[in-house]
């Protein structure tokens, strides 16, 4: 059984898949969705299959604490994304278990994983990309050396681990997460413009541990630390209308203001306004091409003091003005 989830203690099969490479193999984009409604929560997954490559966006709402076991046996590179609760992933022949905790990610490659989904928060969300064998040594035959040297532990069977820590997701590469789950194209556009953010989120995934080698001053040195800066992301984002000061985001944080500034940054990509300012035009982008509201709600609800104050950084980031991208 290529794919199996359990429930810990009463080791009952909760949901069975059978994963195989002719299943990834398809010319034409496949969509499914899962809903799985257990007797502790419910877990909904996106998921897009094409040309090699399948893509997953799971939430997870949970009635109690409770702790799943998974296993897997199909040879795959699997991204990993864990944007809000944690996964311990286990392959017997890495010589290291990974706990993957909230906005943590990294890259494995195996035959024969396992592992266990600590449900410790109600609510949880992550974001996958499997690749088989030959889709992914495609990719990155061109690659840098980061992904050329992955590719050489394929080639020679090793299971294998990007980093031995894991990554903190960054601005950009969030970026691309909610492109592809926002993303509003059908067909064949759709299958290019996943392939795409699939590439790219590939090639931000290998220059982050790339930066994890650079010797720089690190800031949030403890799990308390990195929990606290996300907390920080996640109410700045909440509170996009009418956002905090660095004081006030620091205060509501439980950080210093000085801890705040710099560790945002090593965490994140950006500047705590900096990604403010990204994340709201991302998002303003998601509501143009829904249609369902004006540039001048889009703007005022996103907190813009003037729709020109809005027309005029859309512009600037997206190379045209709000009106014309409908």
């Amino acid at each position: 059984m290529p794919f199996e989830l359990k429930d810990a203690a009463s080791n009952n099969i909760l949901h069975s898949h059978a994963l195989n490479e002719a299943g990834f193999n398809t010319d034409e984009l496949k969509t499914e969705l899962v809903n799985l409604n257990l007797p502790f929560g419910d877990i909904q997954t996106r998921i897009w299959i094409f040309n090699g490559i399948r893509m997953s966006y799971s939430e997870s709402v949970f009635r109690e604490q409770i702790t799943l076991d998974w296993r897997g046996d199909m040879k795959m590179v699997t991204m990993y994304f864990s944007l809000k609760g944690k996964l311990l992933m286990v392959d017997k022949y890495l010589n290291k278990q990974f706990e993957l905790n909230t906005n943590q990610h990294n890259l494995f490659y195996g035959n024969e994983a396992e592992g266990k989904m600590k449900v410790e928060e109600l609510k949880m969300r992550s974001f996958m990309i499997q690749f088989t064998e030959d889709a992914f040594l495609n990719i990155t035959r061109d690659g840098n050396d980061t992904l050329k040297r992955f590719a050489d532990k394929i080639l020679k069977g090793e299971p294998a681990a990007l980093s031995a820590d894991n990554l903190s997701i960054n601005l950009a590469i969030q970026s691309c997460i909610n492109a592809v789950v926002s993303c509003k194209f059908v067909g064949p556009l759709k299958k290019m413009f996943l392939l795409s953010k699939a590439i790219e989120i590939l090639v931000l995934q290998a220059e982050s541990y790339n930066q994890l080698l650079s010797p720089i001053k690190i800031y949030a040195k403890t799990d308390y630390d990195k929990e606290r800066l996300v907390y920080a992301r996640d109410y700045l984002m909440q509170h996009m209308e009418v956002p905090p000061s660095l004081s006030q985001l620091a205060r509501a944080a439980g950080i210093n203001e000085y801890k705040l500034k710099r560790g945002f940054k090593e965490m994140f990509g950006a500047t705590v306004f900096g990604y403010l300012a990204e994340s709201r035009l991302e998002l303003a982008k998601i509501d143009l091409l829904e249609a369902h509201k004006s540039v001048t709600e889009i703007a005022f609800e996103l907190g813009y003091s003037s729709v020109q104050h809005f027309s005029t950084a859309f512009k600037k980031k997206f190379g045209v003005a709000p009106s014309q991208l409908r």
